[in-house]
């Protein structure tokens, strides 16, 4: 399967929850289209077995990342210490091109994938255009001197919101990876353990 480009509100309302972020169609119909789009949403019933493949498929959709990378993302989660679904979605969000977007560097992940595969931004002061690579406590990210007057990165940062476990400067388009977050300082909506029981089968 190629990675997802098509419109956002779509799979917003395949899922029932704007997933991407603020979404203002979604907002004015959450419902799949057509007639009979809202009566669907009301009758429609899940297995154990379809909530959980719907809860993979949503924070797969929500990160950017494909069956492959996520799977192998999840067997290292399980080869470490502490509850399997929690490391996994600590992997995830400690991918660069997640901590661009949680920096404010770019208003949405796939944006901030961009950033990264077009070499604006650095990895401890080296150009880095892997979007998977993994960033670690104390870890710098920053935008290239030569894209800071980009348009996209000036408008995102000016409307970021700023979390916890990142230090940002406004000035220098510099942050650090200051810590994991805990499970709880994670704002998505996710149910990691419906993950852990469809890969457990």
């Amino acid at each position: 399967m190629a990675r997802y480009t098509g419109p956002s509100t779509k799979i917003a309302r395949k899922f029932g929850e704007p997933i991407y972020g603020p979404d203002k169609y979604f907002e004015k119909r959450n419902y799949a289209p057509g007639q009979h789009g809202a009566a669907r949403k009301r009758g429609k019933k899940s297995t154990d077995y379809g909530a959980q493949l719907k809860e993979k498929q949503k924070v797969k959709y929500m990160y950017g990342v494909l069956e492959r990378q996520f799977r192998g993302t999840y067997e290292k989660a399980s080869r470490m210490a502490g509850q399997k679904g929690e490391n996994l979605l600590f992997l995830l969000e400690s991918r660069l091109d997640n901590i661009v977007y949680r920096l404010g560097i770019a208003p949405t992940r796939a944006a901030a994938r961009q950033l990264v595969l077009h070499k604006h931004i650095t990895l401890n002061g080296e150009v880095c255009n892997i979007p998977s690579a993994h960033v670690k406590a104390g870890d710098v990210v920053a935008v290239r001197e030569r894209s800071k007057s980009l348009e996209v990165i000036q408008n995102s940062v000016a409307n970021a919101t700023r979390y916890s476990w990142l230090e940002f400067d406004a000035k220098t388009l510099t942050g650090k990876f200051l810590n994991v977050p805990a499970r709880e300082e994670i704002p998505e909506n996710i149910n990691e353990q419906l993950i852990v029981d469809l890969y457990s089968k």
